[in-house]
């Protein structure tokens, strides 16, 4: 009796093994295989940030100029950007951090999925084995959709890259655009000037308006902060110092141009150590009292 009911046991043990396996519904397999094959990939990041103005082809001159761009991807690093301005329009080679993406692609992976091949922009491999990918350019301090191909998941992906107006030097910009006092016709004397802020984590306040004095025809600002936590500036690579750090910082620093957003770094004592960020600081000149 015993020797029939072991046979019989161990049957049904091996049976029961690869029973769960067979009877998986089509609906369980496919969530199954989904969640195997769904490829992994880093949360977005915003790029636009709080108070960007769009910067279009004819606020800059007809060149080329070296530019920083954002991605909104860990995953898609764009190591260096040369832009060029010709005739009202913009295109960039953007030099990639790997060799991971055969095409890119204007606009979402949805409509890169659905275009014609002849649509997709190849990769250009150059002498040092880099990828480059020439892309077209609306504007800067904008977000771009650009899809990606990646070679090894076969599949596009998402991408919203942004091109800083703030990397650009003043003169990359049309006459007009950046003012300087002397532009303006202004006095030695004080005023009064808007500014607006922005880079960081979004969150950094400055006084505004702010307060505006030109010397022998050159100008300065009084940057008052919503914190005291600055304990210096840099504008063009020259360091300043704070003028007072209570109840906020407070800094005097030169004003190199009006009407764009110029490029700042001011050092925060705020974490566990110094670290310096990089702001905008846009003055506005109409609004000069």
């Amino acid at each position: 009796m015993k020797k029939i009911v072991f046979p019989l046991l161990l049957a049904a043990l091996l049976t029961g093994c690869t029973a769960p396996a067979e009877n998986h519904s089509p609906a369980e397999t496919d969530a199954e295989t989904a969640s195997v094959t769904e490829p992994a990939t880093a949360p977005p990041v915003e790029v636009v940030e709080d108070g960007m103005t769009p910067v279009y082809a004819d606020l800059l001159k007809d060149g080329s100029y070296e530019v920083t761009v954002d991605s909104s991807s860990t995953m898609f690093q764009i190591t260096a950007c040369t832009l060029t301005v010709e005739n009202g329009t913009m295109s960039a080679v953007l030099t990639m951090s790997g060799t991971g993406y055969l095409y890119v692609y204007p606009g979402t992976a949805e409509e890169a999925a659905n275009a014609d091949e002849s649509d997709r922009i190849p990769f250009v491999e150059t002498e040092d084995g880099v990828h480059t990918f020439t892309v077209p350019v609306e504007g800067l301090d904008m977000g771009i959709p650009l899809a990606a191909y990646s070679k090894k998941k076969e599949l596009w992906y998402d991408r919203t890259i942004l091109f800083r107006a703030d990397s650009l030097p003043a003169e990359a910009f049309a006459e007009g655009y950046v003012t300087s006092a002397e532009d303006l016709g202004l006095a030695d004397g004080t005023y009064t000037v808007a500014v607006t802020v922005s880079g960081g984590s979004g969150r950094a306040t400055v006084q505004s308006p702010a307060k505006l004095t030109v010397t022998d025809g050159k100008a300065f600002a009084e940057i008052v902060w919503g914190s005291p936590n600055y304990d210096y500036m840099t504008v063009d690579g020259e360091r300043f110092e704070p003028d007072s750090l209570d109840p906020v910082s407070v800094f005097t620093i030169p004003v190199n141009g009006f009407g764009y957003p110029m490029p700042v770094t001011a050092d925060t004592t705020a974490m566990s150590t110094p670290y310096e960020i990089e702001y905008t600081l846009t003055f506005d000149p109409s609004t000069i009292q």
